[in-house]
């Protein structure tokens, strides 16, 4: 088969709120997008991802939708998104946008009108049932953002199920008239030119029927997406999410996307069985095109859990495409979370770039990744993650990594006229834009130099991948194409190491990549938090 765009892409994630001030409010916007959308093409990526913009009050900044088909007028207008996907699609990028399709605001008016009584025309659109004789919630589930996901309403005398705040109402995917809207709002932005979706919660759809309680979780074992001092990690989430039926609205969205040619879906997927989850979610060509899991996304680092987590995909989902990630908007920054490493936050920046555009499949990039910023620390009194509110002090939020864009070294680092709604990171200004392109050794022309590199080497983009085991706090891995057999190997941590090579006709060390290893002989020597990256000349190659 013909490889696909988005097979091998490059993906930027932007999140809007942080990304550019257009209009001197001291929040992001879509003009604000537009306005540096030659930057992100500058960097060498294929697509954008772009987080919810829709009308919303905001309760979870964007994720608690209101209106579907418009724009929050704090972003702009639908016709700031045209123009955003026009001037992408100008410079060769493809848009894909969030949708949140298993919950609701609780202003949306589908669930005003659902909560009203319980024989109105949209009754049934929301998860709703009956208390126990005691007054007490359905069973024993719980909300992500910690407590029950069980909110009494006085009006019908029911509980609503709420996976995540409660001013987030789940829809109700058994009700055929929420699927029929929900393939409508993705027709409304397919026709607006999108070429993609990334699907929130895309395992939170439907539930189970008889309402059964989760079992605990086996002792020493936690939920791998969530923080591990949140009750939520000590349930085996068997009846609130992943159910089988979930499997049927993916498929009549498959049928939607394959009417606009080159359409993808990508879908978040937080299980406790991740890649067998993700293997039913992308198989064949019925459901999702790709998915990713949470499983770089946690704070392990050593060249162990690297092999671990490669080893559980090629295991569970070898047949999958994958999306992988180190950041994103809601998980601490990795040059922080993985300051175990060692070194300075500059190396840390340059090998964790390597390694996770080396990895098999498509990969998302969090704005700034390519900068190298590390986690923010933002004082109590200006937290506005609702999620750090009700866990603080123990877990923060995720607002030390929404902070904004640093593009110039001044003080308001060139994102708004405005006292922002995030404080900018201590040190941020520091690594801005402006100062890091001046730079020719900086993590942004690294980042360049890499993926410059990567573009040009299909064994990266599309090849296989074969796991070897690990030598010491080197991980490795071959990525191979009929033509290349690519070693690839990255050195976690800040001690040299020397690696034993495969046996082939000739071992060639590249170069263009911006790391320092080299051949020795039948060695390849590693500086510490470096990459190296060798053709195995003859290595199971076709001529």
């Amino acid at each position: 088969m013909a490889t696909l765009w988005w097979q091998g892409a490059l993906i930027y994630q932007i999140y809007p709120r942080s990304y550019q001030d257009s209009n001197g409010d001291g929040i992001g916007d879509l003009p604000g997008i537009t306005q540096r959308l030659p930057y992100v093409a500058s960097l060498g990526v294929q697509a954008i991802w772009i987080s919810p913009f829709f009308t919303s009050p905001m309760l979870d900044f964007g994720y608690d939708v209101a209106d579907y088909c418009d724009v929050d007028p704090m972003f702009g207008t639908l016709s700031d998104f045209e123009a955003l996907t026009a001037r992408a699609h100008e410079l060769g990028l493809k848009v894909i946008i969030d949708l949140v399709l298993s919950h609701t605001s609780e202003i949306h008016p589908w669930f005003i009108e659902s909560r009203a009584s319980r024989d109105n025309a949209r009754a049934n659109w929301y998860v709703w049932a009956e208390c126990k004789p005691d007054g007490t919630p359905p069973n024993n589930w719980l909300s992500v953002f910690g407590g029950p996901a069980w909110q009494w309403d006085t009006r019908r005398e029911q509980y609503y199920l709420h996976n995540f705040l409660v001013g987030q109402p789940d829809l109700n995917f058994r009700e055929p008239q929420v699927q029929d809207e929900m393939l409508r709002v993705a027709r409304f932005w397919l026709d607006r030119g999108v070429d993609g979706f990334r699907l929130d919660a895309v395992n939170f759809y439907t539930h189970d029927d008889q309402l059964r309680d989760n079992p605990p979780m086996p002792p020493g074992r936690y939920a791998v997406s969530v923080q591990r001092n949140n009750p939520y990690s000590r349930q085996r989430h068997l009846y609130d999410k992943s159910r089988p039926e979930n499997l049927d609205f993916l498929h009549r969205l498959r049928g939607v996307m394959d009417q606009y040619p080159g359409s993808v879906t990508i879908g978040e997927l937080g299980d406790d069985d991740q890649y067998l989850t993700l293997a039913q979610y992308t198989k064949g060509q019925d459901y999702l095109h790709m998915a990713y899991v949470f499983a770089l996304l946690t704070a392990d680092c050593n060249a162990q859990h690297v092999h671990d987590v490669i080893a559980e995909y090629l295991r569970d989902a070898p047949l999958s495409q994958v999306c992988w990630s180190l950041s994103n908007h809601d998980f601490k920054r990795v040059v922080t979370r993985w300051a175990a490493l060692g070194g300075t936050p500059l190396q840390r920046a340059h090998l964790l770039i390597g390694l996770l555009l080396s990895l098999p499949g498509a990969v998302c990039v969090y704005q700034g990744e390519e900068l190298g910023l590390q986690e923010a620390d933002v004082p109590f009194e200006h937290i506005q993650d609702p999620y750090g509110k009700a866990m603080w002090p123990e877990f923060k939020g995720r607002d030390g990594c929404r902070t904004p864009m640093p593009w110039t070294n001044t003080v308001d680092v060139g994102f708004s006229s405005a006292t922002p709604w995030l404080p900018v990171g201590e040190g941020h200004a520091a690594l801005a834009v402006s100062e890091q392109e001046a730079d020719a050794e900086s993590v942004l022309a690294h980042f360049r130099r890499f993926t410059a590199w990567r573009n040009a080497n299909p064994s990266l983009q599309i090849g296989d991948i074969t796991l070897l085991p690990t030598q010491g706090e080197v991980a490795l891995f071959l990525r191979r194409s009929p033509q290349q057999t690519l070693l690839c190997a990255f050195n976690l941590s800040d001690q040299v190491a020397r690696v034993a090579l495969p046996k082939a006709e000739g071992r060639q060390s590249l170069e263009g990549h911006g790391f320092t290893a080299r051949v020795d002989g039948y060695e390849l020597v590693l500086p510490p938090l470096q990459a190296g990256y060798v053709h195995l000349h003859g290595y199971g190659e076709e001529a």
